[in-house]
């Protein structure tokens, strides 16, 4: 089996990768300076040209924010850009997983979202995400959807490195306290995403950490397991504004992995402790 892995510097697609790697399977990763993912004729021919079996799609435009005002280049990458990959796909037969998120829900209630619930972008980046699903539903038969949410690796920036750095700056850090989601270790999402691709269990799932908690939540617990002692005052939303709304319920049901007969991902807390061994382990800040 071939699989080419797309947004290979980033954390996702970096441990994916690895994991590639450690299951001697064929693979390549690549990122901007491979292709273009907003060029369908380089899409197309880099494709075409590897022929894979299977497309990891893991590269996307993750600036939640900068979203809001740059519009255009968001959806042609979320959007057009998978519309690409999925073209490509197609001509060689390969089978697709594109990586979506739980902002393509309203973010509304208290209930974990399941596959089948209803579809509501509040956001630039959760509506580009949205099309990318669209591109994949549309016009493949072969496909997987795992939508995702809160990651973190040991590639790139995430909010327990920001975390770990204001709790050493600090004393006190305010967090908002009324967002619920589940923190997601792209280690181990990134096992499962290898995993599925090697099977025909195609569909939508959803894919975190196990259990549920807010961002002070995850925050009290970086700096407990960090042995940090700066204080997390939780705040409202309504006290924290950002350019992009942000969904109160991140929660996710994971159903649809035990119907597929996939294993669920351990829990937040388990993951995060064995991050920060790795973060400490290799000397990482």
């Amino acid at each position: 089996m071939r699989i080419l892995v797309t947004g290979v510097n980033g954390q996702l697609g970096h441990d994916v990768v690895r994991h590639l790697k450690e299951l001697g399977i064929e693979h390549r990763g690549v990122d901007m300076a491979d292709f273009d993912l907003t060029d369908e004729t380089e899409v197309m021919s880099y494709v075409t040209e590897y022929a894979p079996d299977a497309i990891i799609h893991c590269a996307a435009y993750t600036a939640v924010d900068k979203a809001e005002t740059d519009v255009v280049n968001c959806m042609r990458v979320n959007g057009a850009g998978t519309l690409y990959l999925v073209r490509a796909a197609t001509a060689v037969d390969a089978s697709l997983l594109y990586v979506s998120t739980d902002y393509v829900f309203d973010g509304q209630g208290d209930q974990p979202f399941e596959t089948t619930s209803t579809l509501g972008p509040q956001n630039v980046y959760g509506l580009s995400k949205l099309q990318g699903e669209y591109a994949v539903k549309g016009q493949m038969k072969r496909f997987f959807i795992v939508r995702t949410s809160w990651v973190y690796g040991l590639n790139g920036k995430n909010f327990v490195k920001t975390m770990r750095r204001l709790g050493r700056e600090k004393n006190r850090l305010n967090v908002v306290c009324d967002q619920i989601g589940s923190p997601t270790f792209s280690d181990d999402l990134a096992v499962l995403l290898c995993q599925m691709i090697q099977t025909q269990q195609y569909g939508i799932y959803h894919a975190t950490n196990e259990g549920f908690c807010s961002w002070a939540e995850f925050a009290e617990e970086i700096m407990l397991t960090s042995h940090l002692k700066c204080e997390i005052n939780p705040v409202p939303t309504s006290e924290y504004p950002t350019p992009a709304r942000r969904p109160l319920n991140s929660r996710m049901s994971k159903n649809s992995l035990e119907r597929a007969g996939f294993a669920r991902l351990p829990s937040w807390e388990d993951a995060l402790h064995r991050y920060i061994q790795q973060l400490q382990q290799e000397g990482v800040e």
